[in-house]
């Protein structure tokens, strides 16, 4: 009875390391040395962000340092053709948005292709974009705004991190429903173009919740409404865009972690085991969302039937909204 007892505490004990080391052995020798996880956006976007929140996580579970690197330019194509071409080891990934997605759709030349230069691992998180005003702006919610854009066509502009993102799109796309005008002035990444609407010298800006969030606490920055059809769990009483209503109004940015292609699959279901557990934790939970963030891991098959999904929608968007923009 004894040994029984003792073999079953044993067989508990093996269960319960295989749970927090998943896949630990399934590559041997990985990771010997320094991940880097690249954010083709400059310091202070969602990217940047969510990155710097889940590197020590991984670095934690993985047993290598993590560390981040911005490598901003071309609307984010600078940094992911750098993964693209990376040693596919596992020791370079992309934070990337669906950023990657919009790029085809708009007619964007980029020396990679997302299905084949690419190995996804997993979904990381989702944010809504929320359209923010400099608090001496004379609309106050987002009704009045959007009266005011409708008898002001032309006349208002709104900045955003470059050409051709998802912000842009965000002010294209309603400018396109509201049947108005709105000027888009870009910027290169999302702290810029938030400074200046902070700093008076742009009147709006679509951005990520993440991004916009402490401004909107401080007062710097007046939220008039969410781009899409579901209240952010971070600012539950701000309305939608559906609410006012713009009912096929959908702006939302995701972000997912992408290997090089050709990575060992192996490596791949490894990051994908310490990213899904740490993401599962409550405490880390709850940090993202104070941060505007949701946090929504997958399997590494669900990441890439994301990406599919997402290449047509934006292709389906640009083409039904006849949108012209120039990367």
């Amino acid at each position: 009875m004894h040994d029984t007892m003792n073999r079953r505490r044993l067989l508990t004990a093996g269960c319960a390391l295989l749970a927090t080391t998943p896949l630990a052995q399934a590559q041997p020798g990985y990771p010997s040395r320094v991940i880097t996880l690249v954010v083709p956006f400059a310091p202070g976007g969602g990217n940047d962000i969510l990155a710097r929140a889940i590197a020590p996580l991984l670095a934690e579970r993985l047993g290598q340092p993590v560390v981040v690197d911005n490598k901003p330019g071309a609307g984010g194509n600078i940094g992911t053709d750098m993964v693209a071409r990376a040693q596919p080891d596992g020791h370079t990934l992309l934070i990337a948005s669906n950023q990657v997605t919009i790029n085809p759709a708009i007619g964007v030349k980029t020396p990679f292709q997302l299905e084949k230069d690419f190995a996804p691992v997993s979904q990381i998180a989702s944010v809504p974009i929320v359209l923010v005003a400099h608090p001496e702006q004379p609309y106050r919610t987002l009704d009045e705004f959007v009266r005011y854009a409708r008898a002001h066509s032309g006349q208002l502009a709104y900045s955003s991190p470059g050409n051709g993102t998802p912000q842009h799109l965000a002010g294209e796309v309603f400018a396109n429903l509201a049947r108005t005008q709105l000027t888009h002035v870009p910027y290169r990444g999302t702290g810029p173009a938030i400074a200046d609407v902070v700093g008076g010298q742009v009147p709006l800006t679509f951005g990520t919740l993440a991004s916009v969030l402490p401004f909107i606490e401080s007062g710097r920055l007046r939220a008039l409404g969410i781009a899409g059809q579901a209240r952010a769990a971070a600012l539950p009483q701000l309305p939608t865009f559906g609410d006012a209503g713009f009912k096929n109004y959908e702006a939302a940015l995701w972000y997912s972690l992408l290997a090089p292609a050709r990575t060992p699959p192996a490596i791949v279901e490894q990051i994908n085991a310490a990213l899904v557990q740490a993401l599962a934790q409550p405490a880390v939970r709850d940090k993202l969302v104070r941060q505007g963030f949701e946090p929504r891991s997958s399997s590494t098959a669900q990441a890439r039937q994301v990406l599919e999904q997402e290449l047509l929608r934006w292709a389906r968007v640009v083409s039904e909204l006849n949108l012209k923009i120039e990367p």
